[in-house]
C-alpha cells in the first residue's frame, strides 16, 4: 500500500502529553484520585472479576469506586486504633 492509511485512530496520541495530563479541564474523579497513594492489586479468577464488573455497571459507577467504597465500609477509619 501506498499512501497514508484512510482508517482513524480511536484515539489520537497527544502532542505534549505532559500538558494534556496537567489540563484544567480535567474529570472530577481525576481530581479525587490525586489523594490515592497507592494502588493495590490482588489475584481474582476471570469469573470473579466479571461478577465484580457486571456488579459496578449495574450501580452505574466505576469498579474503583465500588470497591474503595466497600474498603471504606469494611475498614472504617475509626477503628484503626481499636485492637
Amino acid at each position: 500500500m501506498t499512501g497514508a492509511s484512510s482508517r482513524h485512530r480511536f484515539a489520537a496520541r497527544p502532542g505534549d502529553p505532559d500538558r494534556w495530563i496537567k489540563s484544567a479541564e480535567a474529570s472530577p474523579r481525576a481530581s479525587t484520585a490525586a489523594g490515592y497513594t497507592a494502588r493495590l492489586t490482588i489475584d481474582v479468577t476471570p469469573e470473579l472479576r466479571g461478577r465484580i464488573k457486571m456488579a459496578a455497571f449495574q450501580r452505574g459507577i466505576t469498579v474503583a469506586d465500588m470497591l474503595r467504597d466497600l474498603f471504606a465500609r469494611e475498614f472504617p477509619a475509626d477503628e484503626r486504633g481499636s485492637e
